[in-house]
């Protein structure tokens, strides 16, 4: 697990370490300079002609003790500080003094000489408003000269908080995150000026008493449930997958799947008496309740009901009056946790008066067009605000809200937010929603808990299509693809 900090909380733990624990900002400093020297060893060994472009914020200071450290190397370092030194913050003038007293030239205009590595320190993650100027144009040049780009802490120009870019920003190779990752290096275009993270630990600790947004990585598959020895396929739980509509079959198969290929122990499948035989020929392991359209039986759904351990509901279901029958029984009767998909969310959206204020056992999974009509909002102000709709959903039902997108966010009523890094540009296919719900489903059967289910199953889901990726390439992969891949994902 990682948390991901906004600017404001990531100020709050330097000034606890440097107030109440007693590390003095310029050691944190060091240390931060340090740590960028290191990736550039690593990531550059041969690097002698470095170039430190440094502003003359805290962030500048950094870049300042970066560029004297390379050169007591013996290395060949140009500094070049951009803005009015004599409005540098505090640490900043400490850096310049040390600089100077080792002799090392702090420049104000850049030469045209080439360099390997050009280090990028003109802003942290403090930046709020547009870039102009002189800011703006030292941007444009480092991100027209040639070398390794690496950003200290985040790329200048990039918003800690949100990702966007604030009029234009430094497209690195590599970003040193100093303590922790902040939003603006995950959320989406920040993420790709960051390019490639790593995370330098300089001391300060503390994120899990402040933060609620957190992050996934290969070692929270230690998560998954436990399969004991004694056991039998009810061990594992029952669920049930209601899916599909006349000859559309497709949804319910790729969920029913996922949900097997996830651990449950048993699938069973309501769905119209057209798909009946498709479906047992592409997945013989799932038992099948089938219903007449034209005289459709509310008993069979309410046995169904009554016998399900988790219910999943929405993958290819329809609009029709029907589906609104059954989505409506399911939401009077279930007395287990609920996953609605697709279809379910479209419904839920047409007929509002479905979904109460007090769903504790719901999980829903929009996409953004789904998302859009289930809270009557523009999409473009839910894409550019996935943290606060999602969460506002979660608290206004009291639900689990899985938001997707290329960073989908699952939030409860709680506050917690997790935000999603797995997964690539490949996944975006029909069906690759079915999937998710089907894992989300298969972790509930096992009894995780709905939130725990939802986080964990988006990581799967993301993993899962990294591995059918890399298999089969961006453009080729199904979502078929990423449902056989989540046995290469749980291992």
């Amino acid at each position: 697990m990682e948390y991901l900090l906004t600017s404001d909380q990531m100020k709050l733990l330097d000034n606890n370490t440097i107030d109440k624990i007693g590390i003095a900002s310029s050691v944190l400093m060091e240390k931060a300079a340090l740590s960028v020297v290191s990736a550039i060893d690593e990531e550059c060994a041969n690097a002698k002609n470095i170039l430190v472009v440094s502003g003359i914020g805290n962030n500048g200071g950094d870049g300042i003790a970066i560029g004297r450290i390379l050169h007591l190397q013996g290395r060949q370092v140009r500094i070049v500080v951009i803005g009015d030194r004599q409005h540098s913050s505090p640490e900043t003038k400490k850096q310049i003094e040390i600089a100077e007293k080792y002799n090392i030239k702090i420049y104000n205009t850049f030469d045209k000489n080439e360099y390997n590595v050009i280090v990028d320190s003109v802003f942290g993650i403090g930046l709020t408003r547009s870039v102009e100027g002189q800011y703006k144009k030292a941007i444009h040049f480092i991100n027209q000269a040639k070398g390794f780009k690496i950003a200290v802490d985040i790329p200048s120009g990039i918003s800690a908080d949100t990702g966007k870019i604030m009029g234009c920003a430094v497209k690195a190779d590599l970003t040193v995150a100093i303590a922790y990752k902040k939003l603006g290096h995950v959320f989406y275009p920040g993420a790709q000026y960051c390019n490639r993270i790593k995370v330098a630990d300089i001391g300060v600790y503390g994120a899990d008493e402040i933060c609620f947004n957190f992050s996934y990585n290969k070692k929270d598959l230690d998560k998954l449930p436990q399969r004991l020895n004694d056991s039998n396929k009810g061990t594992f739980g029952k669920a049930l997958i209601i899916a599909g509509s006349n000859n559309m079959s497709g949804a319910a198969y790729l969920a029913s799947l996922a949900a097997y290929k996830m651990g449950c122990g048993l699938v069973r499948i309501f769905t119209p008496l057209e798909n009946r035989e498709i479906l047992q020929t592409l997945i013989p392991e799932a038992v099948l309740t089938t219903y007449d359209t034209k005289q459709f039986s509310h008993k069979s759904l309410e046995d169904a009901i009554a016998w399900a351990d988790v219910i999943n509901i929405g993958p290819g279901l329809g609009m029709s009056d029907i589906a609104k029958q059954i989505l409506e029984t399911v939401l009077k009767k279930h007395k287990c946790p609920l996953v609605i998909d697709a279809d379910g969310i479209n419904l839920l959206a047409k007929y509002e008066q479905l979904l109460t204020k007090n769903q504790k056992n719901i999980i829903i999974t929009p996409h953004m067009k789904e998302m859009s009509r289930l809270s009557k909002r523009n999409i473009n102000d839910i894409k550019n605000n996935l943290i606060e709709n999602a969460t506002e959903m979660a608290k206004k039902y009291k639900l689990i809200c899985v938001l997707k997108d290329s960073r989908t966010i699952v939030a409860d009523y709680n506050k917690k937010v997790y935000i999603n890094q797995s997964g690539n540009n490949g996944m975006a296919k029909a069906g690759s929603g079915d999937v998710l719900s089907g894992i989300i489903t298969g972790l509930l059967a096992q009894k995780m808990k709905p939130f725990e289910s939802a986080a964990l199953g988006v990581y799967i889901h993301g993993v899962s299509g990294d591995e059918a990726s890399n298999l089969n390439g961006c453009y080729s992969t199904l979502a078929r693809d990423i449902a056989m891949n989540i046995t290469r994902a749980l291992h």
